[in-house]
């Protein structure tokens, strides 16, 4: 599993931060955890670029000017900022997240914009269409997919309240001709064992993957451990954190909920089970990844008094 939990691993700096304030007398809580993020530089509303209403040079947009100046669609730019494709700058206060015009810059100087980028972003739903894509019947695609071969990158929730898995279309290709002997023929012994056993390992790679993503786009102690924390049950999570105040910080930095994620309450319940961890050895994997964090975060509060209760 490719995830760094270790305090201390150098990744980018998302500017976020936990301040502490006084909650009201008699509440139980003594304090209480917000997010706080650093501002965007001020910049100047007037001169002949803004009448012109031309984009000023060195202002940050929202994602969705940014797909659109990509030449993406909104669910190709969300998966290119999930994967780390594109990234986002320092949101304002209050708003959602931001692009600076260097990292658009950035995307559209690659070669073969934007017929490249949307390469690496296509994806596909559901075991049939994933199957066409590797050449192989919709069942042999599932058995794959069930028994971990072939990691989800998403998911939506169809009408049926039916899980359906999206899969990128590169990863598909690639494993193709890295695995071709997995095409055809019958299943290895320990597929054979996963499959009596009902296992279904999709939730769990999907999980591992997400997480990992997530890790990988903020070097903050306290947003590392609320990553981890917002994958563990709500039992779980009160014995690995036993103090309310840190509880406190975490949900304040927990992670929204990924792109495409049902808004509707019946589908939304089906799509919650899905970023909760369930087998116990992926629990205990998450519980252990979090002591890391939450030492390394609790260090930092001490040795500075700025993030997080000490």
């Amino acid at each position: 599993m490719d995830i760094a939990t270790q305090p201390g691993t150098a990744l980018p700096d998302t500017g976020v931060r936990v301040v502490r304030a006084w909650a009201r007398a008699g509440s139980g809580v003594r304090t209480q955890a917000l997010p706080v993020v650093r501002a965007l530089p001020m910049v100047r509303m007037d001169g002949p670029s803004v009448l012109r209403g031309e984009p000023l040079p060195d202002a940050a947009v929202g994602g969705g000017r940014a797909a659109r100046e990509l030449g993406l669609t909104r669910t190709e730019f969300a998966r290119a900022v999930q994967l780390g494709i594109v990234r986002a700058g320092a949101p304002a206060p209050g708003r959602s997240a931001r692009y600076t015009r260097a990292e658009l810059e950035r995307i559209r100087s690659a070669g073969g914009h934007p017929a490249t980028l949307r390469e690496q972003v296509e994806a596909v739903a559901g075991a049939e269409a994933a199957g066409v894509v590797l050449g192989v019947s919709p069942g042999r695609f599932t058995r794959l997919a069930r028994c971990g071969h072939i990691t989800p990158v998403g998911y939506r929730i169809n009408r049926y309240r039916t899980v359906v898995w999206l899969y990128l279309a590169s990863e598909l290709r690639e494993f193709a001709g890295r695995e071709a002997g997995m095409l055809r023929g019958s299943a290895p012994p320990a597929d054979r064992e996963l499959l009596a056993a009902k296992a279904d390992l999709r939730p769990r790679k999907w999980r591992a993957r997400h997480v990992g993503l997530l890790l990988r786009r903020t070097a903050d102690p306290w947003a590392r451990a609320a990553v981890l924390a917002s994958v563990l049950p709500e039992g779980e999570l009160r014995e690995a954190v036993p103090d309310p105040e840190e509880r406190i910080v975490l949900a304040a930095l927990a992670p929204p909920p990924p792109y495409g994620h049902p808004q509707a309450p019946a589908a939304a319940a089906v799509a919650l089970r899905l970023l909760r961890a369930e087998p116990p050895d992926e629990i205990h994997w998450y519980r252990t990844s979090l002591d890391f964090a939450l030492t390394g975060a609790r260090a930092q509060s001490k040795s500075t008094g700025e993030s997080g209760p000490t």
